[in-house]
């Protein structure tokens, strides 16, 4: 199952889980937005019609703001001697999709794994004891 969304003037394809960088949200990490549906694919079929999907929804969970990558603005006007170089870099925010609701009510939701802890009591390998037996 997937989405289009459509969000900063831009339209993004999500399914659950993905994680997006999106136009900059007035929203803090760790809060959940809703962003409108225009198109959602399900195993039923697909569905377009504007009623319907205004009954569908996208719920994602803010990850972090930060700075794009810069852009490079150059201007130049030939046999003139005018040359200007400028950059700019896009506010962003990523964002990772949790929900999302169907037309007809069915959500499907999506948990982030729990990340993994190394065991503090288990011993690290011995890696110079295989190396000295090779020597051997």
């Amino acid at each position: 199952m997937y989405a289009i969304v459509s969000t900063g003037g831009k339209q993004y394809k999500v399914a659950l889980g993905d994680v997006i960088e999106v136009e900059k949200l007035a929203a803090e990490p760790g809060d959940k937005v809703t962003l409108p549906v225009l198109f959602i694919s399900t195993d039923d079929g697909i569905v377009v019609d504007a009623d319907e999907l205004a009954k569908a929804s996208v719920e994602a969970t803010v990850v972090e703001h930060f700075k794009g990558e810069k852009q490079l603005v150059f201007k130049f006007k030939k046999r003139k001697g005018y040359k200007k170089m400028q950059g700019h870099r896009q506010q962003l925010t990523r964002i990772q999709a949790t929900a999302i609701t169907t037309p007809d009510g069915k959500t499907s939701t999506f948990e982030a794994p729990a990340p993994k802890q190394a065991a503090a009591d288990e011993p690290a390998p011995a890696a110079d004891d295989e190396k000295q037996d090779d020597a051997e």
